[in-house]
């Protein structure tokens, strides 16, 4: 099956959803591909911090996804010998919000579909960036389920697919990756009764250990290993380790033994930044986590995503309404947002570095 639009997005996490949103809105033609059979797989960075929230209100999202469920936190505290020796408060009234990307999601796509020039395709996994003699790429062509081979013909094509983008690859643009000298061990458990939502930090052998709270009950583990120290750390005893964690925050002690058992209830992440060589190339742009993957750290990955779609859209409008050329308006959009996100991985490595600067007493 063949289609045509005036933009074709691949990835329909926060920041292609909302371009693809967006550009309906302004009755610009967008078809957005998802390779997932749904919308709003669990994804660990949900955390919403000011410029997130700001630009949801914007266009009047907020109010649909706070009817679906997110949770404020109150404060940011920072935990010593099991117990609270810290805290900031916010002067928002709160230290940032937890967005399930299932409400996010959702939220957007019933938006968007309130616009005939809105097509979303789940279960599509593109294979081919196509061009044209000048080079200029024209379109793609993707399997999708039940349907087989399809063609999309699009004037733009917009690469929101994520750390591992498909697109990135196929438009052979170089990912310049950083270490950052650590892995990430992640786990989900019920909050114990009476939690107060919050933002928690301690200081576990050197190495940080974060709790966020989550809407519906629950606090994400955000634990800090040395790079490439995993499979060794395996090979040792599980009680020992475990122990660490309830010492640094007594009160998770029963969910702890209740849903952390074994290694095998910890998820492994491999944490790394990166800054694409290049974010627009011959009518194509990268965004998102594929132009620029942060560090959990400061939670800046979902809100500049948001932040990218946001001015995007406001940049292509001038493509198909005032007659702007677009490789000229692609290579604007990164102009501006990449000394940002450049800054933002600096400030990343700096924090990392004086983390442990925060538990020494005044």
């Amino acid at each position: 099956m063949n289609y045509q639009t005036d933009v074709c997005i691949i990835g329909a996490g926060p920041g292609g959803a909302l371009l693809a949103y967006l550009l309906a809105k302004q009755n610009i033609s967008t078809i957005l591909i998802e390779r997932s059979d749904k919308l709003g797989k669990e994804f660990r960075g949900e955390h919403l911090n000011e410029d997130g929230e700001m630009i949801l209100k914007k266009h009047h999202i907020f109010e649909e996804i706070e009817s679906l469920g997110l949770l404020r936190m109150s404060r940011v505290e920072y935990w010593r010998d099991g117990h609270v020796f810290k805290t900031i408060e916010s002067e928002l009234g709160h230290a940032g919000i937890h967005v399930p990307q299932q409400h996010l999601l959702q939220s957007i796509n019933r938006q968007a579909s309130l616009y005939p020039s809105y097509k979303l395709m789940l279960g599509t996994k593109v294979t081919e960036l196509t061009q044209n003699e000048k080079g200029q790429y024209t379109g793609i062509k993707a399997q999708q389920k039940g349907t087989g081979e399809i063609i999309v013909e699009s004037k733009i094509i917009i690469g929101a697919d994520g750390r591992y983008s498909t697109v990135r690859k196929l438009a052979h643009i170089k990912n310049n990756i950083h270490n950052h000298g650590y892995d990430l061990l992640w786990a989900k458990i019920p909050a114990p009764a009476n939690w107060e939502p919050s933002i928690k930090f301690a200081l576990v052998k050197q190495q940080q250990v974060a709790l966020f709270s989550q809407a519906k009950g629950f606090v994400q583990i955000g634990w800090n290993i040395e790079k490439g120290s995993y499979p060794v750390l395996r090979k040792q005893s599980f009680k020992p380790f475990i122990q660490r964690l309830i010492e640094a925050f007594p009160s998770l002690n029963l969910s702890i033994e209740r849903f952390i058992k074994s290694w095998s209830d910890f998820t492994l992440l491999s944490v790394q930044s990166s800054i694409s060589e290049v974010w627009s190339k011959h009518h194509l742009l990268l965004l998102g986590d594929a132009a620029h993957t942060m560090t959990p750290t400061g939670a800046f990955g979902l809100n500049e995503s948001l932040k990218d779609a946001d001015l995007l859209s406001d940049l292509l409008h001038q493509v198909f309404y005032q007659n702007k050329e677009i490789s000229e308006t692609l290579r604007q959009f990164e102009q501006k947002r990449k000394p940002r996100l450049i800054t933002l991985e600096r400030i990343q490595f700096q924090r990392e570095k004086e983390f442990p600067s925060h538990f020494i007493s005044s």
